[in-house]
């Protein structure tokens, strides 16, 4: 029987005013009040699950945020998703629902891991290295949700304690170099605490998890020295390895397999996941669903550059499309890298958040950028190999001799390795492509003519960051919480 973490809720509601949980979320408002609660090591450990499951539910719509801005995906004409069209057409302003979804499920989380962290000391019953692991637990995840935080809105409000509703309303954001100092404290504290892999439920954070997290955090702040020595750690210490075949990883029988190193758990029809339906054609797909939601397509740009050979494409893309009535299939691509048996809305495939290939590709960039290139491109053909079968279409040194060619081999890997996984939006930005690659894209409107649509976008410098939720200005001191550039 697999490990797993579902949804958990709590049985009573917070007593406290609602203007607090606008504010920023700062209690979650299914927790019970610390009178009652954080007494026990189980009340303890339902707090931890409790903080995974903000993730677990926010996950499934990261992609509106990660994807969609991107040149992987485009809105289809059959979305009602509010918001969804501006972060498509790259119009994001800052009434956006999704944007102000987004940073309040995340707030949510920090709250919920703030709250266990100030109550960690209350029970008296933990068993050996349980408390550790918790505090592990906790700060991996808030140093999580900031990370999402900080890469997509720069400095925002560091929040490490419950506030008061006058002290909410009075914090302002902070720099986006103070967010990534809490980030790489709380990662390195969960680190020293969280068990090895093997000693902790799939689902849960480990050792491993914060280490990998902690080297993608130095990647991003361009620290390759420490961002080498957290992956090297991941190498030498455990057994991660590519699996052999891409399609192990999306499958339910396999899911649990040798490169997962972070996931969320989702068990159908219990805490199940939307994001299988929500890539899934109207019509359905036979044998899998009865219907789909249809929210968003694959670009034209994305299916094109998937070449004869690469295993990858056929468990990320599907070109031909058999609705779930059995009629006959049709030329319209779709996603199809969640595509699993499931109940309509309710997938129970999990949606990983750190995987070995991701490690080994941002290994191969540090490697890169510490002049070691031969390293480097070992590390980029282990996952070229993977996705070939052999090494008949490896990279040469030749093809990476100069740092921008390297640089496009690298997040030509990552884009097809990693396609619809809330990766690519977040690399165009990092390395500063976005401004040229979002340019243009090749969309498929019209699935009759087969004619891919390029549209015309106008990508500004300011859009590397998204807007500050106008409903959460709002609901601060008048100037307290200051708006990003260009919005």
């Amino acid at each position: 029987m697999k490990k797993t973490i579902i949804a958990v809720q709590m049985l009573l509601l917070l007593g406290a005013s609602s203007c607090t949980d606008k504010l920023l979320n700062l209690k979650p408002d299914d927790t019970l009040t610390t009178g009652n609660f954080y007494k026990t090591s189980n009340d303890i450990n339902q707090a931890a699950l409790g903080i995974y499951n903000s993730l677990q539910q926010r996950k499934q719509n990261d992609y509106l945020l990660m994807e969609v801005p991107s040149d992987n995906a485009y809105m289809s004409n059959n979305t009602s998703v509010a918001g969804a069209n501006d972060m498509d057409l790259l119009t994001v302003n800052q009434d956006n629902n999704i944007v102000g979804d987004f940073w309040e499920a995340t707030y949510t989380g920090i709250g919920r891991a703030n709250a266990l962290l100030q109550n960690i000391d209350n029970p008296t019953d933990y068993a050996a290295g349980m408390k550790d692991q918790f505090t592990g637990e906790a700060k991996f995840m808030r140093a999580l949700f900031y990370f999402d935080l900080v890469r997509l809105f720069g400095g925002v409000p560091k929040v490490t304690t419950s506030l008061s509703i006058s002290e909410a309303k009075n914090m302002p954001r902070a720099s986006a170099d103070d967010i990534y100092a809490l980030i790489i404290s709380d990662l390195k504290d969960a680190a020293d605490k969280l068990p090895a892999p093997a000693a902790i439920a799939k689902g849960r954070a480990s050792k491993a998890a914060a280490l990998g997290i902690l080297g993608k955090v130095y990647v991003y702040r361009k620290d390759w020295a420490n961002a080498k020595t957290c992956f090297e750690k991941i190498n030498t210490d455990y057994s991660y390895k590519l699996e052999p075949n891409f399609a192990t990883l999306w499958s339910l029988a396999t899911e649990d397999n040798n490169e997962v190193i972070f996931t969320m758990k989702y068990i159908e029809n219990t805490s199940g996941q939307t994001l299988s339906t929500s890539y899934t054609p109207n019509g359905g797909l036979l044998g899998i669903v009865d219907r789909g939601n249809e929210i968003a397509l694959p670009s034209w740009s994305l299916d094109k550059l998937y070449i004869t050979g690469d295993k990858r494409k056929a468990n990320t893309i599907s070109d031909m499309y058999v609705p779930a009535n059995g009629a006959a299939a049709t030329w319209y691509p779709y996603v199809n890298k969640y595509a699993v048996k499931h109940t309509i809305n309710s997938s129970g495939l999990d949606l990983p958040v750190l995987r070995y290939a991701d490690v080994v590709l941002l290994y191969a960039e540090t490697l890169y950028n510490l002049g070691d290139k031969g390293n480097a491109l070992i590390q980029l053909n282990r996952v070229r190999e993977r996705a070939f079968g052999d090494a008949t279409h490896n990279y040469i040194a030749a093809d990476i001799a100069a740092a921008d060619a390297f640089l496009d081999k690298l997040l030509l890997e990552r884009q097809l390795e990693l396609a619809y996984e809330n990766e690519r939006w977040m690399d165009l930005v990092r390395t500063g492509k976005f401004l040229t690659v979002m340019t243009k894209e090749e969309r498929l409107y019209n699935n009759v003519t087969n004619v891919p649509m390029t549209v015309t976008l106008t990508p500004k410098a300011y859009m590397a960051l998204f807007p500050i939720p106008k409903r959460q200005i709002d609901l601060y001191t008048a100037g307290v919480l200051q708006q990003n550039d260009g919005y």
